[in-house]
């Protein structure tokens, strides 16, 4: 899919706001790395950085306490509000609803279940937790509100990431294959679609992109 979207983000990029080129021009050269990648963990992790690519924003030193899901929720509402051809709702509820569903319910990419095994919480708290965000998480299913079940979805591959990216995994291990499998296979569907949406949809602000170029330091 990459050299579809290159070819497509050539087309048009001249009438882009520089920003959000910016942005696809980076998410597709990652996207472009993950589709030459041969193992899963390499792949995932390229996959994210593609989708961080074309999401984040620079965060000023008075939201720095503003949390990743509340980035994500805001992110997603845009991009299927853009979503006309509604297709992250076919992605979320034809394609994927079982693996989504079972994401959800694995404990080790639940942020809380690792605050209870490092001794920051109690189980009965982890329990309880884990209740309600199984319950919220039921709650968009049941609605099919797709932008926060969208969110939660990315909570738990962000926790996948952060296992990853610092080192709390072994490479190609066994431990944590399912959800790799899983979250592999969902990002290299939705990262294509993303980009699509951002790049079809009519003008919208994305926000400075991080790390702009610099010409001259």
């Amino acid at each position: 899919m990459y050299s579809t979207l290159k070819e497509l983000h050539r087309s048009i990029r001249d009438q882009q706001h520089l920003n959000l080129s910016l942005r696809i021009h980076r998410a597709l050269s990652w996207l472009n790395r993950a589709e030459q990648c041969d193992d899963a963990d390499g792949r995932f992790i390229f996959l994210w950085i593609a989708f961080n690519a074309a999401y984040a924003t620079e965060i000023v030193d008075t939201q720095r306490g503003t949390s990743e899901r509340a980035i994500f929720g805001d992110f997603f509402k845009k991009l299927c509000d853009l979503d006309e051809d509604k297709r992250l709702s076919t992605l979320v509820w034809s394609e994927f609803p079982k693996s989504i569903r079972v994401l959800l319910d694995n404990p080790y990419v639940n942020a809380d279940f690792w605050e209870f095994q490092r001794g920051n919480i109690d189980r009965d708290t982890w329990q309880k937790r884990a209740a309600g965000t199984k319950r919220a998480a039921n709650a968009s299913l049941a609605a099919q509100n797709t932008p926060d079940t969208l969110a939660i979805i990315f909570s738990r591959i962000y926790v996948l990431r952060n296992q990853l990216v610092h080192g709390g995994a072994t490479w190609d291990s066994a431990m944590n294959r399912e959800q790799i499998r899983d979250c592999v296979a969902f990002l290299e569907k939705f990262v294509v679609e993303m980009l699509q949406i951002m790049m079809e949809s009519k003008p919208t602000l994305w926000g400075d992109a991080c790390f702009p170029p610099v010409r001259d330091a």
